[in-house]
């Protein structure tokens, strides 16, 4: 069972917690970490690119000039794709990339993906975060002094908007809620900063 130090937002330690063997001690799937990842990207794409055809271009109704004699290449419409105006051919049409992945097959990658995490000593778990005002210096200085990277991903418990808009400022942090976390995020930072109560509410529903 991996232990890990609880800090407060001053980075001074102020206790030690156990977390699940599941959920946070599991073994790396890399392939189920990549399955995972490309289905929440394809499953960003709206779909919604399309180009037209020779059919849907306007115009190119009249043969330009007669089949034979004139010395020229045989042409049927001025809208065919090699004509200047002319439709695409082969081009993109409005289409579904959702893409679906078993349950269990999720469950494993954020294991995964949270397991990598502690294992690279990637991921600091903070008492409470908390903001008295939309203070973006207050969350600056607590991520410095936590020694969140460059890129950091925030977990709080619940919703709490003065703490998420004091965040919002700051360039390379995101903000999640313990429902809401997914595993590309979590791949995406450099650390990941959990608020306790955050880690508590994801080992009760994993666990």
């Amino acid at each position: 069972m991996p232990n890990i130090n609880v800090v407060n937002m001053t980075g001074a330690k102020v206790g030690e917690i156990a977390l699940s063997d599941v959920v946070f001690g599991a073994e790396v799937n890399e392939a189920v970490l990549h399955a995972a990842v490309r289905a929440y990207l394809l499953n960003q794409r709206q779909g919604t690119q399309s180009t037209l055809t020779r059919s849907e271009v306007s115009g190119g109704g009249r043969k330009p000039w007669k089949q034979k004699g004139t010395g020229r290449a045989r042409q049927g419409s001025t809208r065919s794709p090699q004509w200047t105006h002319g439709g695409i051919a082969l081009g993109p049409k409005p289409r579904s990339y959702y893409t679906k992945l078993n349950k269990k097959v999720k469950q494993i990658a954020m294991f995964s993906a949270l397991s990598a995490k502690v294992a690279n000593n990637e991921m600091v778990v903070v008492d409470a975060i908390v903001a008295e005002s939309y203070k973006t210096k207050v969350m600056a200085d607590m991520l410095k002094a936590i020694g969140a990277g460059k890129k950091a991903l925030v977990v709080l418990e619940s919703k709490n908007d003065m703490v998420v808009k004091s965040l919002s400022n700051i360039a390379g942090v995101k903000v999640v809620y313990a429902n809401t976390l997914n595993v590309y995020d979590i791949l995406n930072c450099n650390t990941i900063v959990f608020a306790q109560g955050a880690v508590q509410k994801i080992e009760e529903v994993y666990a």
